[in-house]
């Protein structure tokens, strides 16, 4: 039996580029390796802008959050910064975006203040192994770190599984790293991408949980990652409040991630409203919708 719940669906990691970037990716290909290991392939999926919001449409999300890419070269980060604050700013509450930059290059500290001044929700997703930095040092994003602590926005940071299968992108940012880095920056607001690598099981262990008192989990890449009860596990443990409802689209589709969610995600009736978009508003700081992106509402079904 089912019962239905309205809310304002909100995915809350999504990557967008330049127009221009996904024409022709090639250059960005020559100069960034990890870009390279996930866009090399004339097959991977490259979007801009408009092109997320017609796969908002199609699929019934109301709001997304358009995150950068981790570059290593800080004029990259600028120059994908700039776009992606020009697209929220077209799109009338609709997209958000993060504010990415090359933390170990001078000037990463000036140009996350810069984002945070043009609209920025936060900064990320950053990711240790494609730019360079040690998550367990404590001196790697601390002006990045103390300055996001001081405007209370988020920064999410790419995460990874320290067991299971190989993939493009998949990295060393695991479980015991992530903690080595929430020990360093404390009172730092933190979103982990892709279910914290596992970092929510460990939380079972009580000096874990407390020290992830505070974290909130994304659920990007699911399908590639886990079974669909990976919401009811997580849940089960950190509670509804801490789980961000997230794609990555266009590398996972967004309307068949939130039908597999619907159907197999296993969400309770009171989980859906505040898993499926009211933590991102909060969390991210989303604006209210204009009336007419209100439309943008769907019907959850939830097994009861």
């Amino acid at each position: 039996m089912s019962a239905p719940v309205t809310t304002g669906i909100v995915d809350a990691h999504t990557h967008a580029f330049p127009p221009a970037w996904v024409a022709d990716r090639s250059g960005h290909v020559a100069r960034d390796a990890w870009f390279a290991e996930l866009y090399a392939g004339p097959a991977a999926k490259m979007i801009d802008a408009d092109a997320l919001l017609m796969a908002m449409d199609a699929a019934g999300v109301a709001q997304a959050v358009m995150c950068g890419w981790p570059w290593s070269d800080p004029g990259h980060c600028r120059e994908h910064n700039a776009y992606l604050a020009e697209a929220a700013a077209a799109s009338q509450g609709r997209l958000a975006w993060l504010g990415t930059v090359a933390p170990a290059s001078p000037g990463a500290a000036a140009e996350a203040e810069r984002c945070l001044v043009a609209g920025a929700s936060g900064i990320g997703e950053l990711n240790a192994d494609a730019q360079g930095f040690d998550l367990a040092d404590p001196s790697s994003l601390a002006d990045v770190g103390d300055l996001l602590r001081l405007a209370g926005r988020p920064l999410l940071l790419h995460s990874s599984e320290p067991v299971g299968h190989r993939y493009p992108g998949k990295g060393t940012a695991t479980p015991g790293r992530l903690a080595a880095f929430l020990a360093a920056h404390p009172s730092l607001p933190v979103v982990l991408a892709h279910w914290g690598g596992g970092l929510p099981f460990y939380e079972l262990m009580p000096e874990v949980g407390e020290l992830a008192r505070d974290v909130v989990y994304d659920s990007a890449a699911s399908s590639y990652l886990y079974r669909p009860d990976i919401f009811r596990r997580v849940l089960d443990i950190v509670g509804p409040d801490r789980v961000l409802w997230a794609s990555d689209h266009p590398v996972l589709g967004m309307g068949r991630f939130l039908r597999r969610t619907r159907r197999d995600g296993g969400l309770r009736e009171d989980e859906v409203a505040p898993v499926m978009g009211e933590n991102a508003r909060r969390v991210y700081r989303l604006p209210d919708l204009a009336s007419e992106a209100r439309e943008a509402l769907v019907t959850v079904r939830v097994r009861e």
